[in-house]
């Protein structure tokens, strides 16, 4: 398999997260793409269509603001190659409430007045320790394979650009769940989410006693 690893970084990358890319391991064909000096969603539109272009077959999609298991690729390309062309890993908001980057509703729908009802619900109740289905995340740390990101870009055009009331994230997932394409979080992979300090699952679950 032939990845493209996509770090969209605004400005700076924080030193854990290189930290943990650089000790990360890395099977397979790989290459590497880092884009600075834009908007992220114009940059994860780039880089889609680039994976695209060059051939490759899965790109997996960092933020900067995130500690990677080191074993994080392995075992997500593990979960893809059971035939699934979406997986996150499980990582959490850094403020009050410490709620999963996940969610188990995304909504966007145009009514005939004009109004948009729009929404995403957190997935709190995830199940602990499994790959389960999931209705949208953020791109802390998912892989995607690049079938998918073709059948978006030839339906939608720009895969993330955002949309009315959701960021460029949850609209890529809600394009998917348009297609009927099936998205899943290994809640296995646990990711830092780097903030005032390093927030993680333990905090999650201390908010919620």
């Amino acid at each position: 398999m032939k990845t493209l690893i996509a770090i969209p970084c605004f400005d700076m990358m924080h030193t854990g997260f290189v930290k943990s890319f650089c000790d990360m391991e890395k099977p397979g064909e790989v290459a590497y793409t880092f884009i600075q000096g834009t908007m992220i969603y114009e940059a994860r539109n780039l880089i889609a269509n680039n994976a695209i272009k060059c051939g490759f077959d899965r790109v997996l999609w960092l933020d900067s603001d995130m500690i990677i298991p080191r074993d994080a690729m392995t075992r997500l390309a593990a979960d893809m190659d059971t035939g699934i062309d979406f997986v996150t890993a499980l990582y959490f908001k850094r403020k009050p409430p410490i709620n999963p980057v996940l969610c188990d509703n995304v909504r966007w729908f145009v009514h005939p007045d004009g109004n948009v009802e729009t929404g995403a619900t957190s997935f709190t109740g995830y199940p602990r320790d499994t790959l389960f289905e999931c209705a949208g995340a953020g791109f802390g740390c998912v892989m995607t394979s690049v079938d998918l990101l073709k059948q978006v870009v030839e339906t939608y055009g720009s895969p993330f650009t955002p949309m009315m009331g959701i960021g460029e994230d949850l609209a890529f997932c809600w394009r998917v769940a348009r297609l009927g394409g099936k998205m899943y979080c290994d809640s296995r992979i646990k990711c830092g989410h780097i903030g005032q300090y390093v927030f993680d699952e333990k905090d999650f679950e201390g908010g919620k006693a």
